[in-house]
């Protein structure tokens, strides 16, 4: 039986405009004919190195930002076209927790003040001290006691920050939470038990993950299918256990080589992805500086995904036996 869609974006496409005193710069194409589609209780990972235009993706997908072209729908709603004022009260529908959690807390707002903002906007009807009951437990269900509440953000660790910040999200019940880069800024010991209590409230509540991520050690633990973003373009996207097993886009390879390796011997065996300090290419597929199996069919290429898995003319085997 097929899930609820809780999530779709179809065709994005997201331009920046060059101007003031940089008119004579080239336009930027963010984000390229993107399409997925994100489901109930599932974890959809985006990722792709710094530029790639995963977070500009997720920005989309959040109506933070108005695309150039394509659609945007909340639980099969189209919302590409609302203004804020008409995105106001769907805003419960889907939140986001933020990279840094220093810089996304207010450092001059109470803790219960800085959770509660949602509340103030989602249940006016609620009062002060049933706002303060929700905050309390939704702090609590994130880790935190009840007496960090009155509290100033500077008091937490990095780690508690990252925790409010997710209570924040959590406070109005959505149903989606997009998480940028939920770790990148902790402590390796502390990234475990936010990944950890962040499966925990996905299975007790049901919620949806869009998580943005360049770290594929991370992605690997939490995500149920994956997408991979290069110059714009979703080049490969399939089940995390596939695109881990068989990549098939010489990128989703070269991302993989380029892991941090424990094992001293396995680092012997690595090798930095060949042409790694090329560009992007202006025509055909954008991989095409970077790739050690470019042809010349491929500057005519037009970076789509075919049979909706690869973006690329040839592709690596799906065996990953029969690479030898």
């Amino acid at each position: 039986m097929s899930r609820e869609t809780v999530l779709s974006v179809r065709n994005l496409d997201k331009v920046f405009r060059a101007g003031g005193l940089f008119r004579a710069a080239a336009d930027t194409r963010a984000v390229a004919d993107v399409s997925f589609d994100l489901h109930a209780g599932e974890t959809l990972a985006i990722v792709g190195e710094s530029g790639s235009g995963k977070s500009t993706t997720a920005r989309l997908a959040m109506r933070l930002l108005d695309p150039s072209s394509g659609r945007v729908f909340w639980k099969g709603e189209d919302v590409t076209g609302l203004n804020a004022r008409a995105l106001r009260p769907k805003r419960s529908h889907i939140q986001m927790v933020f990279q840094d959690p220093f810089a996304s807390l207010n450092p001059r707002m109470k803790i219960w003040h800085t959770v509660a903002e949602g509340l103030r906007v989602h249940r006016p009807e609620l009062s002060r001290a049933a706002r303060r009951d929700r905050v309390a437990e939704t702090l609590r269900l994130c880790g935190l006691d009840e007496s960090a509440m009155d509290r100033y953000p500077h008091q937490f660790s990095g780690g508690q920050r990252q925790r409010i910040g997710i209570a924040r999200a959590l406070i109005v019940e959505p149903q989606v939470l997009v998480l940028d880069e939920p770790v990148s800024a902790l402590d390796v010991s502390v990234q475990a038990q936010i990944l950890n209590l962040l499966k925990d409230i996905q299975q007790q509540r049901g919620l949806s993950y869009l998580f943005i991520s360049h770290d594929l050690s991370v992605v690997r633990h939490v995500a149920d299918r994956i997408s991979v973003m290069f110059g714009g373009h979703v080049v490969e996207q399939g089940r995390a256990a596939d695109v881990f097993s068989a990549p098939r886009h010489p990128y989703t390879e070269a991302l993989l080589e380029a892991r941090p390796i424990a094992h001293p011997a396995a680092r012997m065996d690595s090798r930095p992805p060949k042409g790694a300090d090329e560009g992007l290419a202006r025509s055909g597929c954008s991989f095409r500086p970077r790739c050690v199996y470019a042809r010349d069919a491929c500057t005519g290429f037009d970076n789509r995904l075919r049979d909706d898995v690869v973006a690329c003319l040839y592709p690596l085997p799906a065996e990953p036996s029969a690479r030898d």
